[in-house]
């Protein structure tokens, strides 16, 4: 077998493979000869019937079969031979298959760039210094109060914080506008949940009470129809109620599933889930940080096949959050969801992992046992049987991929910042959390980097 490789623009390959064609018409007989136990051919008996006859019948199709076993075949001893690293599938042309002579054909494919990691010194990391404080726990409960508010039926005007039962009819330019209308719509006042000025002309209405009120769409309002037009709403209302706070105690704890300890319990158990997003905020911060660094720090050459690949990836996870969103419903026929909608993401996840790859292969770095283990123990001590769910953990063998992913995502984010400007950062538990929000997800969705 004799290979040729040609370097085009960029990261893609053409290899020229030569095969002797005593390769295809050995596995050719050797077929045929298997064949010809058990073809049944008219006029003769099973297993008499002549080879000449059985390759008359079989012999075409037989050999463009060997051919492409044989192209398959070669096409990885060649990448191997030539020491390549192929991106994807190749674009294969067969150039010669004549029978008795050699069979020669091209592969076309990109391969993976070579990654000449950056300096790591030259990334900057904020580690966020954050303590939990009896300010935060209080906090916390009053947003737990808030999800629980109540609202009884008042007869006066309403004013702020007060929920209102409506009607209204939207109208833009004299004629009523999709999606404008609504009965017996529950509407908390201030709570922005409609376009401004909205709420604020409500204030002040009583039951029983019509209005017509004047507002402007937003110019970044999702309905282009809509966007930067007047409209004018008519507004029934149909009840006011006033809202109601439960009270900070037992009884509000054994609401939310504490029954022995009361409101003590409650509060020690709020600290405890918030040391633990505490320790995962920090995580998630850093390792944004990390990743972002090395995007910065690292020019990396991204295959085209692998970018494919991710947005075919992206567009799947797309359309199942769109279906859930949806109520499981799929999205309407012809829907269109171009490239381009995902191409800059996917794009950012092949580099990312190619960089990240890099960084775990230079540093010889790996999930190690131990660090696995500190990892479920920890998920685990979020349930009330912890024992019970680290089993469960170790019995399933995907959920422990997961997990080794994590950890090894992690190590590398600890070797980086190792390497890395690092300074601490002064945080609340609330700017934490702000910070958390801000970022992404780390590197554990990113793709591209497994060969």
């Amino acid at each position: 077998m004799q290979v040729s490789v040609e370097s085009s623009e960029g990261l893609e390959r053409t290899i020229t493979v030569t095969v002797p064609p005593e390769r295809v018409d050995t596995a050719v007989t050797q077929r045929l000869q298997s064949m010809r136990k058990t073809a049944k051919i008219n006029g003769f008996r099973p297993g008499k019937v002549p080879m000449r006859v059985v390759e008359k019948r079989y012999g075409g199709q037989v050999r463009q079969e060997v051919i492409g076993d044989v192209i398959q075949s070669t096409y990885q001893e060649a990448v191997s031979k030539e020491e390549l690293r192929p991106a994807g599938w190749p674009s294969i042309e067969a150039v010669k298959t004549d029978p008795g002579a050699d069979i020669e054909y091209k592969a076309t494919f990109e391969v993976y760039p070579e990654v000449e990691l950056a300096d790591m010194s030259s990334i900057e990391v904020k580690r966020p210094k954050t303590e939990i404080q009896d300010s935060d726990v209080a906090e916390m409960l009053e947003n737990l109060r808030s999800q629980h508010t109540t609202y009884d039926k008042v007869e006066r005007a309403s004013k702020n914080a007060d929920q209102v039962v409506i009607n209204f009819t939207g109208f833009v330019d004299g004629e009523e506008f999709a999606g404008g209308k609504a009965e017996d719509a529950p509407l908390v006042l201030g709570s922005g949940a409609m376009i401004e000025g909205f709420e604020a002309q409500i204030e002040g209405m009583s039951a029983g009470e019509d209005k017509r009120i004047k507002v402007s769409f937003p110019d970044s309002y999702h309905a282009e129809e809509l966007s930067g037009k007047e409209a004018e709403f008519d507004i029934s209302v149909l009840e006011v109620r006033e809202s109601a706070l439960p009270e900070l105690n037992d009884e509000f704890a054994a609401l939310l599933g504490v029954s022995d300890g009361g409101i003590d319990t409650l509060r020690a158990d709020i600290r405890k889930n918030m040391e633990r997003e505490l320790l995962e905020s920090v995580e998630a911060v850093e390792k944004q940080q990390v990743m972002d660094g090395l995007l910065a720090a690292n020019e990396v050459s991204t295959p085209k096949a692998l970018v494919s690949e991710e947005v075919g990836r992206l567009r799947e996870q797309f359309l199942e959050r769109l279906t859930q969103q949806m109520g499981g419903a799929k999205p309407p026929e012809g829907a269109n969801f171009p490239d381009d909608m995902f191409k800059e993401e996917a794009e950012r996840r092949v580099k990312l992992g190619l960089v990240v790859a890099e960084v775990i292969k230079k540093a010889e770095l790996s999930a190690k046992p131990e660090d696995v283990r500190a990892r479920v123990e920890q998920m685990a001590s979020a349930y009330e049987d912890p024992n019970e769910v680290i089993d469960y953990y170790y019995s399933n063998r995907e959920l422990m991929q997961n997990v080794e992913a994590v950890v090894l995502e992690q190590t590398v984010t600890d070797w980086v910042i190792a390497q890395a400007k690092a300074s601490d950062e002064i945080l609340s538990f609330s700017e934490l959390m702000e910070r958390r929000k801000g970022g992404g997800e780390g590197a554990a969705e990113e793709e591209g980097a497994e060969e």
